[in-house]
């Protein structure tokens, strides 16, 4: 049986390691909830990560002021990282170039409204191929079950997480990346309803490859990632996690997990 692995993330804000509650992260010169600011660069930790062949992780800017932050992570591991946040047709071969395994959209197939924008994806597939692209469908709970959201999920889109929708997402990219955005930094647990959709869906779709961050707080909840989706959903840990500041789970079991 496959095995749901820890893929760690370098989440960026003001050009320094954060980890921050999602919800907060606004437009509006507010600063957002932070539970964690490390003293170490991205670079240190891209190079923790290499060390430890933590595969799959990925850099994700929170805004503006992190490129070169960005750059040194991917320089300390080429080929080692995904990168998300800002990515667009017109950037994304650079981000590639940069040293990224793969780039990261979401508002980049939306437009300002949040409509989905089928021949934008058309253009990223092109342009990087399938292969180097991942589609970032971070949600929020609503009325219709969950909701994409873009714009570092400040603005609900009219992209709805469905079978049929994930289904034809998964023909244009290589994998998806979903935070769920109203749990997310939170530690008070994953979105388990979320999780178990995600695992029915892979499992009839052959494993294509999902990971899950949001919330996830005890081993426990890991070990239910593992069993609902047959070790075919991944997942990340932020702010519980020890190498954050958080005191529920320790970086060095989920290495040892994913090894």
């Amino acid at each position: 049986m496959a095995i749901s692995k820890f893929r760690p993330c370098i989440d960026l804000h003001g050009g320094k390691v954060k980890q921050i509650v999602g919800g907060t992260l606004t437009d509006d010169g507010e600063a957002p909830q932070e539970n964690f600011v490390s003293e170490m660069s991205s670079a240190q930790f891209a190079e923790q990560f290499q060390r430890d062949d933590l595969q799959g992780g990925h850099v994700i800017k929170l805004g503006p002021g992190n490129e070169t932050a960005a750059k040194e992570a991917l320089a300390a591991w080429r080929g080692g990282l995904q990168i998300g946040g800002g990515i667009r047709r017109e950037n994304a071969v650079s981000w590639l170039e940069a040293g990224a395994s793969k780039v990261i959209v979401t508002s980049a197939v939306f437009d300002a409204d949040g409509t989905f924008l089928a021949d934008e994806l058309e253009g990223l597939r092109q342009e990087v191929g399938c292969e180097n692209l991942v589609l970032d469908l971070s949600c929020k709970t609503t009325g219709e079950g969950w909701t994409v959201a873009m714009n570092r999920w400040q603005t609900l889109t009219n992209l709805q997480i469905t079978t049929e929708s994930l289904t034809e997402l998964a023909a244009s990219c290589a994998e998806f990346l979903i935070h769920a955005a109203d749990v997310e930094g939170l530690c008070g647990g994953m979105d388990a309803p979320l999780v178990k959709w995600l695992g029915e869906w892979t499992r009839a779709h052959n494993g294509f490859p999902i990971t899950y961050a949001g919330g996830i707080s005890s081993l426990a909840e890991i070990d239910t990632i593992q069993s609902q989706s047959e070790g075919h959903v991944d997942y990340t840990v932020g702010s519980a996690l020890d190498l954050f500041g958080g005191s529920a789970l320790e970086y060095a079991e989920l290495v040892k997990r994913s090894s």
